[in-house]
């Protein structure tokens, strides 16, 4: 079984539930998109050694410990995104975050907001945490938006090596 403590979730239109071992190439092609990534870590496409490993992970460590809810986000049944509500490093912020990534055939349509409706409300809800976080490299206007229009109040950025991360919150 995959996914322990990861439940499925659903809004009006994605469904969100634990990866099987069959969402593998689905999620290496989504971390392997430049425009996908281009925000997230060193901002370069995952490779494919690096997204398997990420993948296989998530599978064999992170769903049997029960460490945090990752999914799998489908539209239509096809797998257009990955999503988190996943503990911060302590240096960085004290709390929960909440993560995701959307495949750019489908941006522009209001999913992301409606991903991070769900899951700033399995935070809160379901997780009990009075305070979630969002961490956003500056460039990346159209995440930053959504999670402003969502509730997420700005908080001082973040400085990662030199490098400035906006850091927001949504509170209960």
């Amino acid at each position: 079984m995959t996914g322990y403590g990861t439940p499925s979730l659903g809004t009006a239109r994605l469904a969100l539930s634990p990866y099987t071992e069959d969402d593998r190439a689905a999620f290496v092609a989504l971390l392997g998109q430049d425009s996908v990534t281009c925000y997230m870590g060193d901002g370069e496409p995952m490779t494919e050694v690096a997204s398997v490993s990420m993948f296989t992970k998530v599978l064999d460590e992170i769903y049997p410990a029960g460490s945090w809810p990752i999914w799998c986000v489908r539209e239509g049944g096809r797998l257009v995104g990955h999503a988190e509500v996943k503990p911060s490093p302590g240096e960085r912020i004290d709390g929960w975050e909440v993560v995701y990534a959307l495949d750019p055939s489908v941006w522009g349509r209001g999913l992301g907001t409606e991903l991070v409706v769900a899951l700033t409300a399995y935070a809160h809800d379901a997780l009990g945490l009075v305070e979630v976080h969002a961490t956003v490299d500056p460039a990346n206007t159209a995440s930053l938006d959504v999670l402003v229009r969502v509730g997420y109040i700005g908080l001082p950025d973040i400085d990662e090596d030199g490098e400035l991360t906006r850091h927001l919150v949504h509170r209960s």
